[in-house]
């Protein structure tokens, strides 16, 4: 298990790029098992989430190579092993990732069959099948669970389109669909569909492959199938969340820091909400600049002058991966927030460490906590910790990055999985983050 040592009380200053979109990398790299056809792919992420799927389709049978050092690939689809989806190999690997699912929905789109096992992943919460499962058996598809592998296994010998109403507005579970569809008979109409950037972003990709889909952006999205899907390429987004992540850590490190190539226009709600924080984000172009903060930054009220709630919501809402990322950097502020985290039930759970580092915060349930703003009148301390999530992880550094004195993480992994070569990056602007 890899650690991180970090030596609190440093200032950032300069330039930062921030990598390929996670989330859209799993739904995108997924994609390419819908055509024999080569798709290139550009900005994928260096992560190990990502890196796992992309061996997981090398053992499938998907050629891949990669073009260049700045996450360019192709992949091509045109001799999948399916027999090897009924190995114990391919179950252990995909029970290892929780993007692993998102193959479901191609490989049962292009050949008619499927299996995946209950996923892995993150420990912050359940997180339900049922979108995934009844969408693909709407379009037509069987499901049988076997207790023996402990995974789901889906046949159709056609998909036929149909309207359907999703139960939850889940961004994977429309991805799938999505992906399914685009290869069944008919009209497929998903209603109170997700609209992030990243399932946008999927959805433009398929268009380029040959796909017909209307209503891209919205809750409602029609797809006309299609016979077959062709290659394309297709350019990845900035990682939303890192970038959120940096804006946090400048604020809480009184740095200053310019986060390039934003793509500003995707980003929603995520600046203003840093705003309500007391931050200044300003926009330059497309990059973000965050100047520093040597009055420390205050926390906005709402119009009555009731505490700020920041809660989650889907998209165009704030997105429930920065939300551990808001509860940290509230913990200097002046001021108090709610936060409340609706999706997830564990994922509060880490802010016994940020007590222990001598935050006040009053954890009133596993959704909600309420952050009293330190002002930077006292630093938090130094302490050690492990991480239990991606998301966590990165707000623990954060908080360590601030302290007073020299912190530990242990299980730093999690944050590998989600965020690339970030010691080495954050230590270019004058960080002191060393690897165990």
């Amino acid at each position: 298990m890899a650690s991180y040592v970090i030596e609190g009380g440093y200032s950032l200053q300069g330039s930062i790029r921030p990598q390929g979109a996670k989330n859209e990398a799993l739904q995108i790299i997924s994609a390419v098992l819908l055509t024999p056809e080569v798709v290139t792919i550009h900005n994928i992420p260096n992560i190990l989430d990502v890196n796992n799927l992309i061996d997981l389709l090398r053992h499938i049978g998907v050629r891949v190579t990669r073009l260049n050092d700045e996450g360019s690939y192709t992949f091509q689809a045109d001799e999948v092993n399916i027999e090897y989806l009924h190995s114990e190999e391919f179950l252990s690997r995909s029970r290892a990732l929780r993007g692993s699912i998102l193959m479901a929905g191609a490989l049962l789109g292009r050949f008619g069959y499927a299996i995946f096992p209950k996923p892995g992943g993150d420990k912050i919460g359940r997180r339900r099948l049922d979108t995934h499962l009844i969408g693909f058996q709407e379009l037509g598809a069987s499901c049988v669970y076997d207790s023996d592998k402990k995974s789901y296994i889906l046949e159709a010998e056609k998909l036929q389109g149909k309207y359907m109403l999703l139960d939850e507005a889940s961004v994977t579970g429309t991805a799938n669909i999505l992906m399914a569809a685009a290869l069944a008979e008919g009209t497929t109409t998903i209603y109170n569909a997700a609209c992030e950037p990243y399932l946008q972003q999927l959805s433009k990709l398929l268009v380029r492959m040959g796909a017909q889909i209307e209503g891209i952006g919205s809750n409602r999205l029609t797809i006309q199938g299609v016979k077959e899907l062709h290659g394309a390429e297709h350019t990845m987004l900035p990682d939303m969340i890192e970038i959120g992540s940096f804006i946090g850590m400048a604020a809480m490190t009184n740095s200053e820091l310019r986060i390039t190539n934003a793509s500003i226009p995707d980003l929603g709600i995520i600046p203003q909400a840093f705003r309500r924080l007391g931050i200044t984000v300003e926009e330059q172009g497309d990059d973000l600049f965050i100047p520093r903060h040597p009055n420390g930054y205050e926390i906005d009220t709402f119009m009555d002058g009731s505490i700020l709630t920041v809660a989650d919501a889907p998209w165009p809402g704030l997105t429930p991966d920065l939300l551990s990322v808001f509860l940290v950097t509230a913990t200097q502020a002046k001021g108090s927030v709610l936060i409340h985290q609706k999706m997830f039930e564990s994922r509060l759970f880490f802010v016994d460490k940020l007590i222990d580092m001598g935050a006040q915060i009053m954890l009133c349930d596993p959704h909600r906590a309420v952050v009293i703003g330190l002002g930077q009148s006292h630093q938090l301390r130094a302490t050690k910790m492990t991480s239990p999530d991606i998301r966590a992880g990165i707000a623990l550094l954060i908080a360590a990055m601030s302290a007073e004195g020299t912190s530990t993480i242990n299980n730093i992994e999690q944050i590998d999985r989600g965020y690339q070569d970030i010691a080495a990056r954050l230590n270019a602007l004058g960080a002191r983050i060393s690897r165990l």
